[in-house]
């Protein structure tokens, strides 16, 4: 079995701040993916759609990862692309760097909802780094639902493909785990949407979870996650927190769901002081001013009530 320790835990997708000429500030990526990591975090995930990779050219994504790779921070790549040419060479750039593992995203766009070309698609992204385990990133925004069978046919050919990240929500969620996960203890399942962190662990027999609010609130995150393992154990009372807190973080969590997420969780970065988020690639990419004091009075409200419900966790209340 490849090893697939590096999709366990708590992985953000980290976000790509802007410089004032609307380019990459790389020197600001990996800043952040070095301080997550001191956090706590077990890897990170670049460029996925956290990262706007569809807003990035080649050169750009490979920059930013030789460079998150070359810091020691432990990478985790999209392979997101148009095209299957352009997805092949972000698998290999990743493992001729030393990136640690793969998420491959369908091929959209051109045959996307064909399970044939998808097959192919995929075994082209998996021969390109044999060595690099990886998961298969399944989200309905790509409109290609990986099931069962092409799954386990392509880890037939392809052993490095060792689990799945959903993004599908709670019942996509219960599909890997009920007809693939469980099928093979070898096959990882990672939680991919901030809204079932608890129900992929608890429910679904997840190993990890990538996270989006997690740039944003670190450590709040990997406590939900340290609960959530635990709920997984059978710990009521961590069951019972898990629950609280995912409860807690439930709007912070659902703009995760939705087309704005990255001007959200940037947001979120500026109101931590860091306003290397303050900017988006695309001048047009802006939060309207409801959705602004929304995601603040939101954001004020829940790091009110963590301060209070930790300290109450903490003393056993």
């Amino acid at each position: 079995m490849m090893n697939d320790n590096i999709f366990t835990g708590c992985i953000p997708a980290l976000m790509t701040p802007c410089t004032p000429e609307r380019k990459p500030d790389y020197d600001a990526l990996v800043a952040k993916g070095r301080e997550l990591i001191d956090i706590g975090m077990s890897a990170v995930v670049y460029c996925g759609s956290m990262g706007d990779w569809p807003l990035l050219t080649e050169a750009e994504r490979q920059e930013g990862v030789a460079r998150l790779v070359a810091a020691g921070v432990p990478t985790i790549v999209g392979t997101g692309a148009v095209n299957s040419r352009e997805a092949v060479s972000h698998a290999a750039h990743a493992a001729e760097v030393g990136a640690h593992g793969l998420m491959v995203i369908p091929r959209v766009l051109s045959r996307g909802t064909s399970s044939v070309a998808q097959k192919a698609h995929f075994s082209a992204i998996l021969k390109a780094a044999p060595n690099l385990p990886a998961v298969i990133y399944n989200s309905p925004y790509y409109g290609f639902a990986t099931r069962a069978e092409l799954f386990f046919a392509l880890r037939e050919e392809h052993p490095n493909l060792i689990g799945f990240k959903e993004f599908g929500g709670a019942e996509d969620l219960r599909y890997a785990a009920e007809h693939i996960t469980s099928q093979d203890d070898d096959v990882t399942l990672m939680v991919g949407v901030d809204t079932t962190v608890v129900h992929g662990f608890v429910n679904c027999g997840a190993t990890g979870a990538i996270t989006g609010i997690g740039n944003a609130l670190p450590r709040e995150v990997l406590h939900l996650v340290s609960l959530s393992k635990r709920a997984a154990r059978g710990d009521v009372q961590a069951r019972r927190q898990a629950q609280e807190l995912d409860a807690a973080l439930g709007v912070l969590s659902s703009f995760d769901e939705g087309p704005d997420l990255v001007l959200y969780y940037k947001h979120l970065m500026v109101l931590n002081g860091e306003r290397e988020y303050a900017l988006h690639f695309n001048e047009t990419d802006v939060l309207s001013d409801a959705q602004r004091h929304y995601v603040e009075a939101q954001y004020a409200l829940f790091r009110e009530w963590y301060a209070q419900w930790s300290v109450a966790v903490r003393d056993g209340h």
